[in-house]
């Protein structure tokens, strides 16, 4: 194949940028995952079919422990005081230990329940249905948090650390800083190996949002060093908040959602770290981290699904009782669109996030585009769900006591964390698409002497890029017979989008790479395949497993795929159309000139980024936090170190 970086018209900043994150994702995989195919054309479907399903034996025992916690979310979670307090209760945290959510997928030989990544996202999903904060907290300690010591840690490391990961010690991930968001690589937190190899000091650095970080009892911190070859890279150590140099300056900050979850802010001056507490390999702490994020964008999703889930029920069941003009609103045939994409969009969501965990159980390789796309739709669809049950509910929905008013603030995060959506769609175009990129452009540059050799593959791909001759639609036989026009339908979608991923990457050339617009465009359009392939999937399943006694909750689901495949048709062809016909034209004259207007207005009447490289750094406007609650958490960190 070849190499993007060589593609005429690509500026040495891109080059550089391109050749950056071929660095951080490593080489590709041996085998393409499902979404890549879908770029190709393809749909591979023993991927995906049958639905993926947990062992019996495991089920049984995730029922049993999920009985227990719906149980006390019911009867005893304090979901509105730790929403008013802006504070997880002590007890709380320690009897969600107890129950044994913390330590779900902790293999049972270290202390944990040794449950799959399904069978914890269940339990996710269920917290997400009561308490948005709880699910962020549980995530961020499981998912990302003591995850990289389960993934990267050696035998020693799991045995010392494990058992009170799994009991009795919140975790946090300390990835993000002033100055690094989405940009992972960027980290400014640096630390060099002491000369006898025996311990890394971290200088200096700064951590900011890192979940739970003022009661947790050990850190997985991402580091910048200088490796052997002499090139600076990220690295993975494991700290606690005992060792000297470590200062947690603040506890937490307001926020508008999510707000009994705390985001420590740290700070590192002469940390000292005993080479015992590298993580994985010098280096090599991006993969920690993007390997950990496989699994934080499943729970998020997760965490999104419960409380939409729970948002659409109340909805529904608001729309049937609450009377206006003489008639129940469930008459009302706007009413029954909102209700009929509540039930879509949930049913879509459940699909996609159990088809990710299952891969993610059975252990597929090239999974990255599949998390993300999992993180976006669910945050998106969830979003939508939420927004519509607050619509239907009008406004008793907007009032504190109702929960939907809490839901409704707790998902917009969502959007913004475990990679913000609109990087993620860039993402899934760019790594989606780079292998079928490479090799288009390895037949377009090849000599002719080799092409020639190749006119079995260079004809079907002139073709359609030139001819505009659509390659055939694949194949999807493994379904339900009642099944087989939506499978056809989808099969068709898949031959167009690889059709117009390739006239796309020939109009615009090199210049697509800086085009966002049009990568988002092909991203939504790959989601959509792929929530449909998930729908689909899951709804088979379904009918063998039901047949027609499935009841009036099958029923629904039933319906509400159905009327999935025709919304994510109608959402598919709008961005084929909107390759074509867009207003990308006057959308960025009318952003330069509302930046334009920006550079004449004084930075001190605005917020301005506390890294910001600009002149203008330090120079925004002094938010006054007098008012804002502050946080006691020096209690929690005695009881971590003790």
């Amino acid at each position: 194949m070849a190499d993007l970086k060589s593609m005429k018209g690509v500026s040495e900043k891109d080059r550089k940028l391109i050749a950056e994150a071929e660095a951080l994702l490593g080489p590709e995989p041996d085998s393409m995952g499902f979404v890549k195919n879908l770029f190709w054309g393809r749909f591979q479907q023993n991927m995906v079919l049958p639905y993926p399903q947990v062992p019996a034996e495991e089920v049984a025992r995730c029922d049993q422990l999920l009985a227990e916690l719906d149980a006390y979310l019911r009867n005893e979670h304090p979901a509105i005081q730790i929403d008013q307090e802006q504070e997880i209760p002590d007890w709380v945290v320690k009897r969600l230990f107890k129950i044994g959510v913390m330590g779900m997928t902790i293999s049972r030989e270290y202390g944990g329940g040794g449950f799959g990544i399904t069978s914890y996202n269940r339990a996710l999903e269920l917290i997400g249905r009561f308490c948005g904060s709880t699910a962020v907290m549980v995530s961020a300690h499981q998912s990302i948090g003591c995850k990289a010591i389960m993934l990267f840690g050696n035998e020693e490391q799991k045995k010392l650390w494990l058992p009170h990961l799994a009991t009795d010690w919140l975790s946090a991930f300390c990835l993000s800083e002033p100055a690094v968001g989405c940009d992972a690589s960027g980290q400014q937190t640096i630390c060099e190996k002491s000369a006898d190899g025996e311990y890394f000091t971290i200088l200096k650095g700064e951590k900011k949002w890192a979940t739970s970080a003022p009661q947790a009892g050990l850190f997985t911190v991402m580091v910048r060093q200088q490796t052997p070859d002499g090139k600076d890279k990220v690295s993975a150590l494991v700290c606690t908040p005992d060792m000297e140099g470590i200062d947690i300056f603040q506890d937490n900050r307001s926020k508008c959602g999510i707000r009994g979850t705390w985001q420590g802010r740290l700070r590192f001056n002469n940390v000292k770290v005993p080479k015992f507490n590298l993580l994985h390999k010098e280096g090599r702490g991006i993969n920690v981290a993007l390997s950990c994020l496989n699994y934080g964008r499943c729970t998020l999703s997760a965490g999104m699904l419960g409380g939409a889930r729970r948002a659409m029920d109340q909805a529904v069941k608001w729309s049937q009782t609450r009377y206006q003009f003489g008639d129940p609103l469930s008459d009302k045939e706007l009413v029954k669109q909102r209700i009929a994409h509540m039930a879509a969009l949930v049913y879509a969501s459940d699909a996609m996030l159990y088809m990710t965990t299952g891969m993610l159980d059975r252990d597929d390789q090239d999974i990255m585009v599949e998390t993300a796309l999992c993180k976006c739709f669910c945050s998106e669809a969830g979003w939508q769900v939420v927004n519509d049950a607050m619509q239907i509910m009008g406004g008793e929905s907007y009032m504190t006591e109702n929960e939907i008013e809490r839901i409704f603030r707790d998902s917009r995060i969502n959007l913004i964390v475990e990679g913000s959506n609109d990087l993620m769609w860039s993402f899934i175009f760019a790594y989606g698409g780079k292998q079928l990129g490479e090799w288009m452009l390895g037949v377009r540059e090849a000599p002719m002497g080799k092409k020639l050799g190749q006119l079995g593959q260079i004809l079907p791909l002139a073709a359609e890029v030139f001819l505009g001759i659509r390659r055939a639609s694949p194949k999807i036989t493994k379904v339900a017979p009642e099944l087989r026009e939506a499978a056809d339908r989808l099969a068709r979608q898949i031959s167009e989008f690889t059709y117009q991923f390739k006239q796309a990457s020939k109009r615009y050339d090199a210049a697509l790479m800086n085009r966002q617009a049009v990568q988002a465009r092909l991203a939504f359009i790959a989601i959509q395949l792929h929530a449909w392939a998930c729908t689909l999937s899951k709804l088979d399943l379904d009918i063998r497993t039901h047949g027609t006694n499935g009841g009036a909750e099958f029923a629904r689901d039933k319906a509400a795929a159905i009327h999935f495949f025709d919304l994510a048709e109608l959402e598919i062809q709008r961005y084929f159309r909107e390759l074509y016909y867009n207003a990308d034209d006057t959308m960025m004259k009318a952003a330069e000139a509302a930046m334009a207007f920006s550079d004449t207005q004084p930075a001190s009447d605005f917020a301005i980024p506390e890294a910001s490289p600009t002149e203008f750094r330090g120079q925004g406007r002094q938010a006054d936090q007098s008012h804002i609650k502050q946080f006691p958490g020096k209690r929690y960190r005695q009881t971590a170190k003790g």
